[in-house]
């Protein structure tokens, strides 16, 4: 067994000599499998305890860096309120940037403002660039660790990437619109907010590919930008009206749903499925009301929480080498809406 503490440390810890104690981390002769295990449970005890030590008095600060339409952004926020005085090995502060539309720019000279002031980590969900790659990595080499949430950044300087499975997802409402629409030949329009979140790429190429193999006889409409903000992303639908044909379904990616229906609406077409992502306040309202039928959705408290603990674990404060686990996908209808 590997361990760093002393072995009359260990021994003390699990009421034995040190000679059994000696015995069992090096896997000797003479020893019960009862005496490993009372060694096994004394030496996470002491793990446990040097982490609530380190972290007496410790105040950590975390950085949100969002750029998502405030009915997301919200969320976020909230799910991060909701876990911070759940979490008992540290006094964590979390500090939120979150903004409908930011540029790169924007988000490297956050990512700097963040370097020069300190932070013990950055949740970040951006677009992936070479620039905001290199930002990410510049963070990296000051030892301040960068989670993805919902949407990664491709390089392998991030510490994690928490959220959704995208792929998994693309897959699924490919299926969900296949299923209903069968040998139904037409039209289905696939929105995406900004060509740039590597999420959306994965669930649109997840997606194409799936509903290709599922129904040949449908077409797929890709139409990007917008950034999930109504007026945009109304503006940019506008524009390709002319391309849309025999519309039958919609899967939007990337949100502003109320605005996309909306506008189909106004040109006489609604389609007879709709598949959205993320129960915001928004698609709540608008699955309620039968309007989308079905949304994939996703824990976005248990990300947060993942997200933290990456956290925690880089700067030891946790007795667990951290892992982080990928959100299912879980599809609702009007008939199945958590409160």
């Amino acid at each position: 067994m590997t361990h760093r503490f002393p072995i009359k440390e260990i021994a003390r810890q699990a009421g034995l000599g040190t000679a059994t104690v000696d015995r069992a981390l090096n896997d000797r002769a003479h020893v019960s499998p009862q005496t490993k295990l009372r060694v096994t449970a004394a030496m996470e005890e002491l793990k446990s305890q040097e982490a609530q030590l380190a972290a007496r008095g410790r105040r950590l600060f975390f950085d949100f860096v969002v750029e998502a339409p405030s009915r997301f952004s919200r969320e976020v926020k909230a799910a991060a309120e909701a876990i911070v005085p759940q979490i008992g090995t540290a006094v964590c502060r979390p500090r939120f940037l979150l903004q409908d539309v930011m540029e790169e720019e924007e988000v490297i000279a956050a990512l700097g403002r963040i370097m020069k002031r300190g932070s013990q980590g950055v949740c970040i969900k951006a677009r992936d660039t070479a620039k905001i790659r290199d930002a990410v990595r510049m963070l990296a080499n000051a030892r301040i660790p960068v989670v993805t949430l919902v949407t990664d950044i491709g390089g392998a300087d991030r510490l994690a990437y928490v959220g959704l499975d995208n792929a998994s997802a693309g897959r699924t409402a490919a299926y969900l619109i296949s299923r209903t629409l069968g040998d139904m030949p037409g039209m289905v329009l696939a929105t995406r907010s900004h060509e740039r979140f590597l999420g959306e790429e994965e669930r649109e190429f997840a997606f194409v590919e799936a509903l290709a193999r599922e129904r040949s006889s449908l077409q797929v409409l890709a139409v990007q930008g917008g950034s999930g903000v109504d007026f945009e992303t109304s503006k940019l639908l506008t524009k390709s009206m002319n391309d849309i044909r025999d519309l039958l379904a919609v899967y939007s990616m990337g949100g502003g749903n109320r605005s996309i229906l909306r506008t189909l609406e106004d040109n006489g077409l609604r389609p007879k499925v709709y598949v959205a992502h993320d129960l915001d306040r928004e698609n709540r309202e608008l699955i309620q009301d039968r309007r989308l039928d079905f949304v994939l959705h996703h824990d976005l408290q248990l990300d947060i929480r993942n997200a933290f603990n990456a956290f925690l674990a880089y700067h030891r404060l946790s007795n667990d080498l951290f892992e982080a686990p990928i959100s299912t996908v879980q599809v609702l209808t009007p008939e199945n809406v958590p409160r």
